[in-house]
């Protein structure tokens, strides 16, 4: 029986990163942060961490140093996807060798990939893992879609234990949930789409929120899993504010600008991302002190 990374909410963390590279004394402190704040696990070098703007040294310094700083106290999943299946591979193997406890694997973009191929890369990097994988779907980024037929032919590998579903079409997270149930965990990657998804069998999310307000993230799936759904629905939509600010941009746009409002990072993106607009950066902290965040 395959086993499961996470139940509840991963951070999908930001990299605090400044003129010199990547500012550890914060990212640390972050690292501390969230674990005392209660998630269930971290996700490093996502998107939300900049990892296609990191250099292939950041990227696996980060994995390392993540894992370290964790030190066993919740699962640490390293983002090692890539358009490069062989790129993929040699960070997934250093991410193993780190001690990371999962990986997660996006869909190729830019070159996209037919079904076919998308199910001969997950299935190679897959072969080759010692640590279990989350497939990360998000179209909206990578332009290509995993569609539910390729998703139960994936569920059949013993490696392949989970997906992160940003794709937003609940009808086909649904016909994905029927083809699926019971060989993959799934977990939203839309923050607005937390409970939803765990009304369709999710057991959390891949969160982008939780870097903000990780404690009352954590509360919106530990009341779902304590029978509360009311409960739950009342939080998802509590936070339906701050959700749209932190997506108002880009991603990590945002979310850069209100951890450096909250003394976690400077306000510091690489090109070709630039600093959040005046007036969407002062209604979203406006909303962020509302929340309590600052």
């Amino acid at each position: 029986m395959k086993k499961t990374v996470f139940k509840g909410i991963a951070t999908a963390l930001i990299t605090p990163l400044d003129e010199n590279g990547i500012n550890y004394d914060k990212f640390g402190r972050l690292i501390d942060w969230q674990i005392d704040e209660g998630v269930n696990a971290l996700v490093v070098c996502g998107t939300t961490g900049e990892a296609s703007t990191l250099t292939d040294e950041e990227h696996r310094s980060a994995i390392s140093y993540a894992v370290k700083r964790a030190a066993g106290r919740v699962p640490v999943i390293a983002g090692t996807g890539s358009n490069d299946t062989e790129y993929a591979l040699e960070l997934s193997a250093h991410a193993v060798s780190a001690g990371a406890d999962a990986l997660l694997v996006v869909t190729p973009y830019y070159n996209k990939a037919t079904q076919k191929g998308l199910y001969n890369m997950f299935t190679r990097i897959a072969d080759a893992s010692e640590k279990p994988i989350i497939l990360y779907n998000v179209p909206s980024r990578t332009g290509v879609n995993i569609e539910p037929k390729t998703y139960e032919a994936l569920a059949e590998h013993d490696n392949i234990v989970g997906i992160k579903e940003a794709n937003g079409n609940i009808s086909k997270i649904v016909e994905t949930m029927a083809r699926v149930r019971g060989k993959l965990d799934l977990y939203s990657g839309n923050d607005d789409q937390i409970v939803p998804l765990m009304a369709l069998g999710g057991i959390g999310a891949i969160s982008v929120l939780s870097n903000v307000l990780p404690k009352e993230s954590v509360m919106i799936t530990d009341s779902f899993f304590a029978g509360d759904i009311k409960k739950s629905a009342e939080l998802q939509c509590k936070y339906h504010d701050l959700i749209d600010a932190l997506f108002c941009e880009v991603n990590p746009i945002p979310v850069k600008a209100a951890m450096a409002a909250m003394g976690f990072c400077d306000n510091y993106l690489r090109l070709p991302l630039t600093p959040m607009e005046k007036d969407n950066e002062e209604k979203m902290l406006a909303i962020m002190k509302a929340h309590g965040a600052i």
